[in-house]
């Protein structure tokens, strides 16, 4: 009996067995890759302020990732498969790393961040003059040829960004296709859906730290460490606020390094559940089999395994289940790609939250449901040992009502911020205006004041102006964040009644109604999320399944590419370019040229933000209901079978039964 335990003793460590120890590992990987893709959409915003670059470059730069996924996911799903699996993990999870620390150099080799300011910083006297009436000599130092900005230094490092992502990409590839392929191949049919769900579990709590953490970095100033904190001018609700972005991708590339050693020790193949306890010979025989198959493999060709490669993929493309499942995930994910690629942003300018807040409650209200929902939904697969067509139908009805409820998001609105010239006149009267002449009024127009630079100041009849000049200041008082501008010609000639005319830095604070909003909107999406990650399961489940198991890794992996090519990729490139169109006021570089957008029409803005995944995700339910259609013919049909095929047994069991007396 003891000879007998010795195959077995060698599929567990310490009392656990491999395949345990492998999803533990496998989801601390998740965890890592996952923490690093939540860490940088959230830290996109920041990115493109730091570079001055419009939201259409930050989706490239975004879809970045999904090219290097890309480049490899095919080969890796197929010819890992065959190849040894934990440490092609191992080996994506040190590239992964790898791309973040590049993500992260530009910070290094450019200099400090400038802060697009109208006021000189030579100037912060207890009197300074704004508003230079009738001096047609003064021009603004930010008014310079735009040749000027291919010169600058630094003006070309975001390309570092890009070509770290699509090398982040590159590294995640492996670990999801072959992470998955091994787990399904080795774990018992009635456990998978409960280890898959503890992966799914694993992807959420990357996501939430990685939130967590893009919150606080991006509370701290990006020259963090370099910069007295007395000599930033701005606060963090300030468009041109720049966080810490590198900082915490460093913590990323850290992580992920750590979570690829444990890859390296484990074994290429394992013995599937619930076969350990056989006889003693059974078990030699299978193990002497198994070596002959690895030197088999080891003899193969690159030839001789990619000849398959062709009819595998045909096979797939005449599966109707799983086509229709690629078109489903293609809309789906362009929707929420585009979607959680720009939410940090939609807060900011929709109710008026800072990036640090914004980040924080997007980890705090959405990722912690959508665990618990994975959770569930996983043992609710297993315990009741539901098949494909009713994991289809149940995905289906529970995705549809999230659906419905998500229309209620357009009634959770806040009241545009008033500025002068862009949403709303000098007189205070409602209007929004693309055009830069409008920033003009008969107040200024004697000023000379440049039209480029975003320099906000609140006045005392609560309207704000795109600049102490704009807003007619002759004068300021105070140093720093206290400077106080007065004599505002602007201020005293709006139609508000103000007993004083003097202006102070930043945007006017939103009403109240904003947060109360803002309360109704978080609460909205906490619900969604968990009524639709209810469904992720069942739904994937239904992609699983409708795979044979030899196409498993390689199925999983076309699935993959084709979301990359068709939504990852272009979802957050389409998103920015519609999002750049309802940009209200442009930043500028301190070369002169164009920077990055200070301030959005809202009211256009989430229209589209709302509005396109609307379209995409409705047009999804289309491939949803003729799935449902294909499954219950073949339900059907299988239970026919069954019926016809019963009297045949039944006769036979008697004939043997006669046999037998």
């Amino acid at each position: 009996m003891k000879e007998a335990e010795k195959p077995r003793a060698r599929e567990k460590f310490c009392c656990i067995s491999k395949l345990k120890i492998f999803l533990l590992v496998l989801s601390f990987a998740y965890v890592g890759k996952t923490m690093s893709g939540a860490y940088m959409n959230s830290m996109y915003t920041q990115i493109e302020k730091q570079f001055n670059i419009p939201a259409s470059l930050v989706g490239i730069i975004n879809g970045s990732f999904e090219i290097g996924n890309l480049l490899l996911i095919a080969f890796v799903s197929y010819f890992g498969a065959k190849l040894h699996r934990p440490r092609i993990i191992a080996l994506g999870c040190t590239i992964l790393s790898f791309g973040c620390l590049l993500i992260s150099l530009p910070h290094f080799l450019m200099g400090r961040y400038h802060i697009e300011s109208s006021i000189s910083p030579f100037e912060n006297s207890s009197v300074m003059p704004l508003c230079f009436v009738n001096q047609s000599s003064f021009s603004s130092p930010t008014e310079k040829p735009l040749t000027d900005c291919e010169k600058e230094p630094g003006s070309l490092l975001w390309i570092f960004v890009m070509i770290g992502n699509i090398v982040r990409g590159m590294g995640e590839t492996p670990i999801m296709p072959l992470g998955i392929s091994y787990l399904e191949d080795f774990a018992k049919a009635e456990n998978s859906p409960f280890y898959l769900g503890c992966l799914h579990t694993a992807t959420v709590i990357g996501p939430f730290l990685g939130f967590l953490l893009g919150s606080f970095c991006a509370e701290q100033f990006v020259d963090v460490g370099s910069v007295n904190a007395e000599d930033i001018t701005i606060t963090v609700t300030d468009a041109r606020w720049v966080g810490a972005w590198w900082l915490g991708i460093l913590i990323c590339a850290s992580l992920n390094l750590l979570a690829g050693i444990p890859f390296w020790f484990l074994p290429k193949s394992l013995v599937k559940e619930g076969e350990t306890n056989e006889p003693e010979e059974f078990s030699k025989k299978s193990l002497v089999l198994l070596q002959e198959n690895d030197k088999n493999e080891a003899k193969q060709t690159m030839y001789e395994i990619a000849k398959d490669f062709i009819p595998f993929l045909k096979a797939l493309f005449r599966n109707p289940v799983y086509m229709l499942f690629i078109c489903i995930t293609v809309l789906q994910f362009s929707a929420f790609n585009g979607m959680i690629s720009f939410m940090p942003k939609y807060l900011e300018q929709q109710f008026g939250k800072s990036a640090s807040d914004a980040i924080f409650l997007i980890g705090v209200y959405n990722l912690p449901v959508i665990c618990i929902g994975y959770f569930f939904g996983g043992l609710f697969m297993k315990k009741f040992k539901t098949n494909t067509s009713q994991a289809a139908t149940m995905a289906f009805w529970i995705s549809l009502l999230e659906y419905l409820l998500y229309f209620a998001a357009y009634w959770t609105i806040c009241d545009t911020s008033p500025v002068a010239g862009l949403t709303v006149s000098y007189e205070g009267i409602e209007q929004v205006s693309y055009a830069e002449n409008t920033l003009l009024a008969g107040c200024n127009s004697n000023c000379n004041c440049t039209l480029k630079v975003w320099d906000p100041v609140c006045g005392d009849n609560g309207i704000a102006y795109v600049s102490p000049c704009l807003a007619g200041c002759k004068a300021s008082r105070g140093t720093g964040k206290h400077v106080v501008f007065e004599n505002c010609t602007c201020v005293a000639a709006s139609e508000f009644l103000s007993q004083n005319v003097s202006a102070i830095l930043g945007l006017c604070d939103r009403e109240e109604n904003c947060d109360k909003m803002l309360h109704y909107f978080l609460i909205l999406s906490l619900v969604c999320s968990f009524i639709f990650s209810l469904s992720a399961m069942p739904g994937y489940m239904v992609l699983i399944r409708s795979l044979k198991p030899e196409e498993k890794s390689f199925g999983v992996g076309i699935h993959g590419l084709a979301s990359r090519v068709f939504a990852g990729i272009p979802s957050p490139i389409y998103f920015g370019a519609l999002i750049d169109t309802t940009c209200l006021k442009w930043g500028t570089m301190s070369c002169g040229g164009e920077g990055a957008c200070r301030m959005y029409d809202i009211v256009t803005y989430r229209w589209l933000y709302l509005g396109l995944p609307a379209i995409l995700r409705g047009v999804s339910y289309i491939p949803c209901a003729l799935i449902l259609l294909i499954l219950k013919k073949k339900l059907k049909s299988s239970e026919s079978k069954v019926l016809i095929n019963a009297p045949v047994e039944m006769q036979t069991k008697e004939e043997e039964n006669e046999s037998l007396k």
